[in-house]
């Protein structure tokens, strides 16, 4: 792909989760609720994207006019598991370089509700991930949300597919406005400077 193309293509943020109302507020889910406020932001609605198995919303992020930068906001419909498929499809039909694709996703690493931005690594477990490096490789950007770790001896998979607990969710707004103004930060200033705000 040339340079002329790379400078032209728009980003590609994919926000993580599970398709269903059983799941919406799941932490797994906590990439589906900042993928939805940026389209809210943007004035889109999802909506299904031809073959691709996902929902998308195309727009602009940052100043009004040119100045803005081209964006995809997609959300695999296939389950967490395999969003590699659905995600690289989309990245292919609208050109977007691996670099310019963010994934934003729960981390269980990260004390809840603390932000980590970063360009490539491992997937640390988190099946989505792995899904999506398998798809296309490990170099695209991560907004990584901290859920932090189970209690007690709760296995990881039922942590991450319960609700937020009431406790959390009295900040969990704020937590994903944070995340989205990272999300902009990121495409609009890139991840050097969206880092140094960002990454607490």
């Amino acid at each position: 792909m040339d340079v002329t193309t790379d400078a032209n293509a728009p980003w590609l943020i994919v926000g993580l989760g599970n398709p269903g109302a059983e799941y919406a507020m799941n932490r797994h889910n906590v990439g589906f609720m900042v993928a939805d406020l940026l389209a809210g932001r943007i004035g889109g609605r999802f909506k299904r994207a031809g073959r691709a198995q996902a929902q998308v919303v195309e727009g602009r992020i940052g100043p009004p006019g040119p100045a803005g930068r081209r964006v995809v906001l997609a959300k695999p419909m296939s389950y967490m598991n395999l969003s590699g498929g659905p995600v690289n499809a989309l990245r292919e039909f609208y050109k977007v370089p691996v670099a310019r694709v963010v994934a934003v996703h729960d981390e269980l690493d990260i004390d809840y509700g603390t932000l980590r931005l970063k360009l490539g690594g491992g997937d640390n477990g988190h099946n989505g991930l792995k899904s999506m490096t398998k798809a296309m490789g490990a170099d695209y950007h991560r907004v990584r949300f901290g859920i932090g770790r189970p209690p007690g001896r709760m296995q990881v998979a039922d942590f991450v597919l319960r609700d937020f607990s009431a406790g959390e969710r009295k900040e969990l707004d704020y937590f994903v406005d944070r995340a989205a103004d990272a999300v902009e930060a990121l495409v609009t200033e890139g991840l050097e400077p969206a880092q140094s705000s960002y990454n607490s």
